[in-house]
């Protein structure tokens, strides 16, 4: 399947919204927890939100509704909140899988990861193939050559 390439549109981060919901047969101001209201700002000050789009914070907003729901107690939504922020880049883990690294971290370790080991070119860099080497190992050994 080929690759469809979008025009990037950076959008900064709306707030909650105010919105009225039905109880007891009364529609009433849904008032957002405080902690949710805390991981939205989270969120929006996130080196990730540079990177989002409107619809990227309109999928971020249906999951502060889940967000919600769990600190109001209802843990049912908790896997559900999980592999939502995931697609975000939400933990180290998720960071990795999605392929995203900080840009300050490349230039403070010189380039060596995250263990400070010397890089691959640093080790083996001088290695040279030996005159009439074909570079093909085991199968120039069972060919005989």
């Amino acid at each position: 399947m080929p690759q469809t390439i979008l025009r990037w549109e950076q959008a900064d981060a709306p707030e909650l919204p105010d919105f009225r919901i039905e109880r007891d047969g009364e529609l009433v101001d849904y008032i957002w927890p405080e902690r949710t209201r805390e991981w939205w700002a989270v969120w929006a000050e996130s080196p990730q939100a540079e990177h989002f789009g409107t619809t990227d914070w309109q999928v971020l907003m249906e999951t502060a509704l889940v967000h919600a729901r769990l600190w109001s107690g209802d843990l049912t939504v908790a896997a559900e909140l999980r592999l939502r922020v995931a697609a975000f880049g939400a933990t180290p883990a998720d960071r990795a899988r999605l392929r995203m690294v900080f840009a300050e971290a490349d230039g403070l370790d010189g380039g060596r990861g995250a263990s400070g080991a010397p890089t691959a070119r640093e080790v083996y860099g001088n290695l040279r193939m030996m005159p009439g080497g074909g570079g093909g190992g085991a199968r120039d050994a069972a060919a005989g050559s």
